[in-house]
Order: structure tokens, then C-alpha cells, then sequence
């Protein structure tokens, strides 16, 4: 469940940040940077404050930069990101299930690979890991990462195809230490999927991309969870 951890450290959303540009892609608006011409895609799914939140963008901007991929960051709540003062979070999200999110993501990855990309990777944040998870049950991602994921089950796990990793906090009521370990243990019973589970010590849920930049510790581990995602989609993407 998404419970009030989700909420935490609101970013103050903006339409101009970032160095990419916003364009349609599968009848969504999107956020994309990176190179137009690479045959090789990420695609953030973010977690309820949307694809405007500076902190995600600039995660976009600096996977593609490090890497050469083109980054995709749909708007899967069509306008509408979860805003505490205007919606109550339960109504708000009756009306912004993953299970949409998951039908969007498959017109994005398709109208992706109709522009010649070949490979593509997902990574997905609170929110946007149900729906990532999802795409790893067949073929339309190459390669997952879960952040601090929010209603995946040990039964998603079971039925995933593609390797994934999944990076969670130390300090998270949602999904808990415990909740990560039968992921690892449920992994470690598919020798044909390659996956990986850390805890980050420490954090609290969604630190990858709600943290205080003055915060010198929660930096640091943002950092690295970055890293961690950019590697593991540079094995099984780029090097595919």
C-alpha cells in the first residue's frame, strides 16, 4: 500500500526545468533527453509528484548525459500529479492506478521501438514500480529497476522475466526490509533471471529522488543509488 511516506519532502514541481524537452510520445506528454538518434532507451516511471519534479528530470538528464541512452519520462498522470492540497490520496489514486499506467507504458514502448529503438530499459519509482514491474513479466523491457517500490508483491516477482534490480530503504513502511528479502529469496529460485536486492541503510522511502539537498548523507545515497541503476542498465542494455 502507499502510505504516508509517499508524501514526504514534496518537490515543488516546474514544467522548465531540466535540459531535455517536453514532446508527445504514445499519446502521452513526455520528458525526453539524450540522444534522438540512440537505438538504446530508458523509460522513468515516476513516483505520484510526476514527471515535472526537478530532482527526476535532473536524474534523466544525468543518466542520459553518463550513459548515451535516450531518456523517457512520460506524464502518466495527465496533468494531474498527486497534490496534497488539492486531493485526497486515496481518492487520487483510484482515479491514477498503475494498471493505466501500465496500458500507457506499453503505447510509449511501442511507439519508441516504431522510431527504430531496439532495447529498453525501465526504471521505476514508488508509483511507477508496480508498473515497471509489470512490463518485466514479458517482453516489453530489455531490463528493470525498482526504487523504493510501492504495491509490488512477491507474486510480481515470481512472474518477472526480465534481470532486475531492486533498491529499497533501510526505513521504508511501504515496502519494508522484510518485504525485499522474499524478493531476493523468490530471485534466487530464477537462475534464468538475472536479480539483485540492496538495502540502503540509513533512508528512508523515497530517498532516491525526494532528498534534501543540504542533507550531505541523503545525497550521497541518492548518488549512489543512481549509479547503482545507471550499472545495471549499462550491463543489460548497452551491452546487450
Amino acid at each position: 500500500m502507499s502510505g504516508p511516506q509517499c508524501c514526504e519532502n514534496p518537490p515543488s514541481l516546474s514544467s522548465t526545468c531540466g535540459a531535455g524537452s517536453v514532446t508527445e510520445i504514445g499519446g502521452l506528454k513526455a520528458y525526453v533527453t539524450g540522444p534522438s538518434d540512440s537505438k538504446l532507451a530508458l523509460l522513468l516511471v515516476s513516483d505520484i509528484h510526476g514527471f515535472e519534479a526537478p530532482k527526476f528530470r535532473e536524474l534523466a538528464d544525468k543518466t542520459a548525459t553518463a550513459s548515451g541512452f535516450h531518456v523517457v519520462v512520460p506524464d502518466f498522470f495527465y496533468g494531474d500529479p498527486f497534490n496534497p492540497d488539492k486531493t485526497e490520496k486515496l481518492v487520487w489514486l483510484q482515479s491514477h492506478g498503475t494498471d493505466k499506467g501500465f496500458e500507457d507504458a506499453k503505447l510509449v514502448i511501442g511507439a519508441l521501438r516504431n522510431k527504430g529503438i531496439s532495447t529498453i530499459g525501465a526504471a521505476g519509482f514508488c508509483w511507477g514500480g508496480k508498473v515497471v514491474v509489470e512490463l518485466s513479466k514479458s517482453d516489453y523491457i530489455q531490463a528493470a529497476v525498482l526504487l523504493h517500490p510501492s504495491r509490488v508483491t512477491v507474486d510480481d516477482i515470481k512472474e518477472v522475466k526480465a534481470p532486475i534490480a531492486i533498491l529499497g530503504a533501510e526505513f521504508d513502511e511501504i515496502s519494508p526490509p522484510e518485504l525485499l528479502k522474499q524478493f531476493e529469496e523468490v530471485l534466487s529460485t530464477k537462475p534464468e533471471v538475472s536479480g539483485y536486492v540492496k538495502i540502503f541503510p540509513g533512508v528512508p522511502h523515497g530517498w532516491a529522488v525526494r532528498y534534501k539537498d543540504e542533507d550531505e548523507t541523503a545525497v550521497k545515497l541518492a548518488n549512489e543509488a543512481h549509479q547503482d541503476m545507471l550499472d545495471w542498465f549499462t550491463k543489460y542494455i548497452l551491452w546487450l
